[in-house]
């Protein structure tokens, strides 16, 4: 089977359904399997859940159009790393600089929870979006399903890797896998993530990156 990434993949029937009905239920979604966004051998990749209901599965750009995205992408404007500080549509001009965005799951799962299986099935996809990082580059998790997809479409153990805010796992290859807290409504409604602590733990995965990377070259 191709691990090569489409967006009318259909290896998951629960999620090729769901995603189908948010067409009818919603006219004009995308209501697809999410492909990535950004530039290609990224020095910096971002690693998120799933495509929210009304964000990625109606826009069809990873991060746009929903509550997680807008800390996001303020914060890749304020460090450098997107054209612009809001991103509404994938068609709205926005490009990301030097990092690029990608989930563990492709489709919008129901309640915004994907089952093993369907984590297990996207990881081929995660594989082909890290052996594009670049040597040096830096992978930053947003929450612990993405973590652990990293760790696992790395060959590696999770329980050698423990997720927590902040923190820095060395990898092989030359990588740097960073962890943060997933910038959702309920994480920075209860304070569990403030833009400060998004925006440090950004900005420490951006001079790894930049630092890694440039030293290649």
């Amino acid at each position: 089977m191709s691990s090569t990434f489409h967006p009318d993949c259909a290896r998951c029937a629960r999620l090729v359904e769901f995603r189908a009905q948010s067409r009818v239920d919603h006219p004009g979604y995308f209501g697809r399997a999410v492909p990535s966004f950004g530039p290609e051998a990224p020095p910096l990749l971002i690693v998120g859940l799933a495509p929210g209901m009304h964000g990625a599965n109606a826009t069809g750009r990873p991060f746009t159009g929903d509550y997680a995205g807008i800390l996001l992408y303020q914060t890749l404007f304020d460090l450098g790393l997107a054209s612009a500080p809001v991103s509404e549509a994938a068609d709205d001009g926005l490009e990301l600089i030097d990092c690029r965005i990608t989930n563990a799951v492709r489709c919008v799962p129901p309640q915004n929870k994907p089952v093993g299986e369907e984590i297990n099935n996207c990881r081929p996809y995660l594989v082909e979006e890290l052996d594009a990082v670049r040597s040096g580059g830096v992978l930053l998790a947003l929450g612990k399903i993405a973590h652990d997809q990293v760790i696992r479409a790395l060959g590696l153990r999770v329980a050698a890797h423990k997720f927590a805010h902040a923190a820095e796992h060395a990898l092989p290859g030359g990588l740097t896998l960073v962890d943060s807290y997933h910038c959702s409504r309920y994480n920075t409604n209860t304070r569990r993530l403030t833009a400060e602590m998004f925006e440090s733990v950004m900005r420490r995965a951006r001079d790894l990156a930049r630092a890694g990377t440039d030293s290649r070259h």
